[in-house]
């Protein structure tokens, strides 16, 4: 049985829309810090449009596996630890280098799909 990379990208794509919400709604009830709740906002975006590319990705290029375990593990580690710096920066500065390795591997993702195996277009 095939990784289920669309089942990832469907509960990626759920999670960053309650995540965005409770950053529109619930964040600014707990931090006051405009650029903190900024930073909660563009892991939200990154982790939607990242989470379409890789549903994209499973029913398009669905052997391109390296290319969707990028685009996991560039949302887990990019998004995940801006959340995780956002709400308690003190505990979990120790992910602050996680969060440009996240940045590389959806760059990667990216590089995977435009260098992986050409997918046929009709004529």
């Amino acid at each position: 049985m095939p990784f289920p990379f669309w089942t990832f990208g469907c509960i990626y794509g759920a999670t960053s829309v309650a995540f965005g919400a409770f950053g529109a709604h619930g964040l600014k009830k707990r931090i006051a810090d405009p650029a903190r709740i900024a930073s909660w906002n563009t892991a939200a975006h990154y982790q939607l449009i990242h989470s379409g590319v890789l549903l994209l990705t499973s029913a398009v290029a669905p052997k391109n596996t390296l290319a969707a375990g990028l685009l996991v593990a560039g949302m887990t580690m990019f998004s995940g630890s801006i959340y995780l710096l956002v709400l308690d920066p003190q505990r979990f500065k120790a992910l602050g280098p996680i969060t440009p390795l996240g940045g590389l591997c959806l760059i990667g993702g990216w590089a995977a799909l435009a260098f992986g195996k050409r997918i046929p277009f009709p004529r």
